[in-house]
């Protein structure tokens, strides 16, 4: 084993020994250096791995941070309803909606969802809270001529409950988008972010199994509380 993997394995048994909490600084590497004897290449390697590995968060100025190694399965690929997700979450989980009205669209919100003049939009913002901290902050915006008659305690419970069994629609899939965004003061109001700075940002455009697109998602996540998580296999190609 390389020194550098052995580092790293002692320091990830403190961290999975909760000898170092979720939320506490690793030592700089300056001590980290004299702790081990080892070279500043040889500790950027080691940390690099807990990194790479989603057990440390390296933040410029404030050196690295641990991660909560408890982090809520996430999927990527699935088309899945929160209140779905939720039925696997340990502890207790809340929606919080903040609005849900149906408004005249703009020009953006016109083309991200391909509208016809005239059609309005359910404009939704929910928080959703899991052992009373806030990290995720959804914001939903649907065709109002295809889903209709929302009301808050219906956005509360779940919308794609009521989509699929009230309304008797068919979704089908969805396309996303995940990046890595700063917080905006919209965030900072509704969310618990503590120290970070940045979220997880899916955007999602869900369509019906006819292929009409009914909403537009973006859901912003706090990066420590959740694992994305995917399934993959390999097709094989035929080499010429």
């Amino acid at each position: 084993m390389k020194k550098y993997e052995s580092i790293y394995h002692d320091l990830l048994a403190l961290i999975e020994n909760n000898k170092i909490k979720a939320g506490e600084k690793l030592p700089s590497e300056f001590d980290l250096q004299n702790k081990y004897q080892a070279s500043r290449d040889t500790i950027r390697k080691a940390l690099l791995l807990l990194s790479q590995n989603g057990y440390i968060q390296k933040s410029q100025g404030k050196g690295s941070i641990v991660l909560d190694i408890n982090r809520f399965n996430f999927p990527v690929s699935g088309l899945t309803s929160f209140k779905e997700i939720a039925s696997d979450i340990k502890g207790k989980v809340e929606t919080i909606v903040h609005t849900c009205e149906c408004i005249e669209p703009d020009e953006e919100i016109k083309k991200l969802l391909m509208l016809k003049n005239g059609t309005k939009v359910w404009y939704i913002e929910r928080v959703r809270k899991i052992n009373g901290e806030a990290v995720i902050f959804d914001t939903d915006i649907l065709n109002a001529d295809i889903v209709s008659n929302l009301t808050v305690d219906i956005v509360q419970n779940s919308l794609y409950e009521y989509i699929e069994n009230t309304l008797g629609l068919r979704i089908g899939y969805a396309k996303k988008e995940i990046t890595c965004r700063a917080i905006n003061s919209r965030d900072e109001k509704l969310m618990d972010l503590k120290n970070y700075d940045m979220l997880i940002n899916i955007a999602s455009f869900v369509f019906l199994e006819d292929t009409t697109l009914f909403q537009y998602t973006l859901s912003r996540h706090r990066p420590d509380k959740f694992r994305f998580s995917d399934f993959a296999r390999r097709t094989r190609q035929n080499f010429i």
